[in-house]
């Protein structure tokens, strides 16, 4: 990216040129001169700038489907958003996250290989805590989990990888699978090290509490959809047409659906006395004679005029014409 440097900054430079504290002759030099960036190789960059924009719009949708999931699930005020999305290696992100914590271990086919779906202590346990009949506070000093508190989160994480699926729906269809749920990350070992990783950390404040949901993937489990997290990708998909097999079977599916056909004889108004006064015989005068066209609706819209007849021995009706749109309907 270009640095473009404000009026004042300009106005200084020019000051300093003119003054003599700085040499024009020098600053051409250091622009000749081979500039050298010093490159790690156990932080190996994996991920373009490109792809970290299209994962940040990704989880920026997961976030939000995290959000009404876990806030019809809790009964409580749930907010979930991306802070940030950076690539490192596996191990420096076991060394960043609690030495106890909950690791929800899940695969997700087509992709293979194994990601992490990281909750923070605080979090977990204030989900819990509320799904439990509590006020969602989280307690000050976690042991571990009992199998009751395990089997509770493993329901509640394991349902919140449809929004997952949902999020990804543009780019692959996923089927996200809960594998295990961890609490040590010593035990957690689904890559090597030095595995460039992409770290997707979600800030999320339930109630009174805070804390951090990191979604870790591999850079191996999604090297094979890499081309797709591409801007040029995004944009040749939402242009694709669809295929002709589509756009015959849709129209099949339009031309065979059923529509509510109405020939209205015609209306009267009678009172409530009169209603229920009625009996086999009487004769209720309609507002229209037998030469005045029949009204043909569709649904509740008036599409045709027409006449009543009979045809083979049924009682039928004649389209005579049609009512075009803006016509105003004459109730007589």
């Amino acid at each position: 990216m270009v640095d473009v440097l404000s009026q004042n900054e300009i106005d200084a430079l020019l000051a300093a040129l003119s003054s003599g504290e700085m040499d024009a002759e020098e600053l051409k030099k250091e622009e000749t001169q081979k500039k050298v960036r010093a490159y790690d190789f156990k932080r190996a960059v994996r991920f373009s700038k490109d792809h970290i924009r299209s994962l940040t719009r990704i989880h920026e949708n997961f976030a939000r489907f995290l959000t009404t999931y876990f806030s019809a699930q809790l009964r409580t005020f749930v907010q979930i958003s991306v802070v940030q999305v950076e690539q490192l290696p596996y191990d420096e992100f076991i060394r960043s996250i609690p030495k106890m914590t909950i690791l929800n271990i899940f695969e997700a086919e087509p992709l293979e290989g194994r990601m992490v779906l990281e909750v923070h202590p605080n979090v977990a346990f204030a989900m819990l805590d509320r799904l439990l009949g509590g006020a969602g506070t989280s307690p000050t000093k976690i042991n571990s989990l009992t199998e009751i508190e395990t089997i509770v989160m493993e329901r509640i994480f394991s349902r919140c990888f449809d929004s997952l699926q949902e999020a990804w729906k543009t780019v692959i269809d996923l089927s996200p699978r809960l594998e295990a749920l961890e609490t040590n990350p010593q035990f957690m070992q689904i890559v090597s090290p030095n595995e460039t990783i992409a770290l997707i950390s979600l800030s999320t404040k339930i109630g009174d509490t805070s804390g951090m949901i990191n979604l870790c993937i591999p850079h191996v489990v999604i090297e094979p959809i890499m081309p797709r997290l591409s801007v040029h990708h995004w944009f040749v998909s939402q242009k694709k047409t669809s295929a002709p097999e589509e756009q015959e079977a849709l129209q099949h599916r339009v031309h065979m659906a059923k529509l509510p056909i109405i020939a209205e004889l015609g209306t009267s108004h009678i009172s409530i006395q009169e209603f229920l006064n009625l009996s086999v015989g009487d004769v209720i005068t309609l507002n229209k004679s037998v030469d005045d066209p029949l009204h043909l609706r569709i649904g509740e819209k008036l599409k045709f005029y027409g006449s009543a007849g009979t045809m083979k021995g049924k009682i039928a009706v004649q389209i005579n014409e049609i009512v075009h749109e803006g016509v105003e309907e004459n109730d007589e």
